[in-house]
């Protein structure tokens, strides 16, 4: 349901007033985070290096890395000659040098350090060669269809591209699901090595738009100007992809003018019963009620326009016979404005009754039995 809603919406959205934007890179996509919903695409599925946009695969994988308790932020990783080697964008890590984690994801984040993309990815996988396996996979995972990666940097390699509609896919796993990145790619200026090292941010959103959350840029002369930009307003947040754009100012144009057009256009609405749901009986069950909840899908995307005059509908079971599981469809929440379905979000059960046995129907027919003599 949630899918096809997402889908649905998305239809709407690029048939509607998507076209007052204009965007000068070749392609361009810009997603709403929580539903997943594409609210403009242009090219969206062109296979394009991505540069340093790369990392954002990096970070995913460090930050799951982390989560699965393979790594720490305090972990110290040791810099090895092969991450050395990099060039471009870097802090200059000698051999041997060790860094924590947590220095070495804000490097990656801020300064786009290649050295340190590379130590990361041996520090979760033992190679680069091994993390880059990961990255293929974990890309087919999210459904990045046009991808395929090379290295854990984004520097120029024969086959190593992506397109603006997996970036998004792959922004929007890590800002979904990691928001402790936020942490690393809002930082403006810091400094490494105890203030030895200077950091700026690439990210010139970070300073100079209202909201920005992140969250990597790229360059290099075949891919050109390259940016996942993403920003939260008003508790919803975007992703602006921006491939191929022919300067850096004109990159940092094109995903203003995106997530503009997202924050002035559409808003997130997350719907409730107007009336709390009634408990629903329940014949030969362990209770005597079940509880109903609102299922998958409550969170609504939507253009603004529509979102002021919401009308709720609910058509739901009158009664049960046990056993019940836990999301057993138990009625549906129509939600309409302007007399259009705007969206059918499914009535579940939100808990389990299991159904009495033999034993148990004997004995509480016994205990009335024994109550009314």
């Amino acid at each position: 349901m949630k899918k096809m809603l997402a889908a649905v919406l998305a239809a709407l959205a690029l048939s509607g007033g998507a076209g007052a934007v204009e965007v000068s890179a070749p392609s361009a996509v810009l997603m709403e985070k929580e539903t997943g919903t594409v609210l403009y695409a242009k090219d969206e599925h062109a296979k394009l290096e991505p540069a340093s946009v790369t990392k954002v695969m990096t970070l995913l994988l460090t930050m799951e890395a982390i989560d699965a308790g393979q790594l720490d932020y305090d972990t110290t990783v040791t810099a090895s000659a092969h991450a050395c080697s990099m060039g471009g964008s870097q802090i200059w890590l000698k051999e041997n040098e060790q860094m924590s984690v947590h220095d070495m994801l804000k490097a990656v984040c801020v300064v786009s350090a290649n050295d340190c993309a590379v130590a990361l990815g041996e520090a979760v996988a033992g190679s680069e060669e091994a993390f880059v396996e990961k990255m293929n996979a974990r890309a087919a995972e999210l459904g990045m269809q046009d991808t395929h990666f090379c290295n854990a940097t984004g520097l120029p390699a024969q086959g190593h591209v992506t397109s603006a509609h997996d970036i998004a896919l792959m922004s929007r796993e890590l800002i979904l699901n990691h928001p402790k990145i936020r942490e690393y790619t809002t930082i403006w200026m810091d400094t490494l090595r105890n203030g030895q090292s200077q950091l700026v941010n690439t990210n010139k959103l970070i300073r100079f738009y209202e909201g920005a959350t992140g969250l990597k840029t790229g360059s290099t002369d075949a891919a050109r100007y390259c940016l996942s930009g993403t920003a939260e307003r008003e508790g919803m947040e975007l992703v602006a992809v921006i491939m191929k754009g022919e300067t850096s100012e004109k990159r940092f144009a094109d995903a203003k003018a995106l997530l503009n057009y997202g924050f002035s256009t559409y808003t997130l609405k997350n719907v409730t019963p107007q009336t709390p749901l009634a408990p629903i009986p329940v014949e030969l069950g362990t209770q005597a009620t079940c509880q109903p909840t609102v299922g998958e899908g409550a969170t609504l995307l939507m253009e603004k326009a529509k979102a002021g005059d919401l009308q709720q509908s609910v058509e739901i079971v009158e009664g049960l016979t046990a056993p019940v599981a836990a999301g057993d469809p138990l009625g549906t929440l129509t939600v309409t404005s302007g007399g259009e379905t705007v969206a059918s979000i499914p009535i579940v059960a939100g808990e389990t009754v299991e159904r009495l046995t033999f034993g148990q129907v004997f004995g509480k027919l016994l205990k009335m039995a024994l109550m009314a003599g």
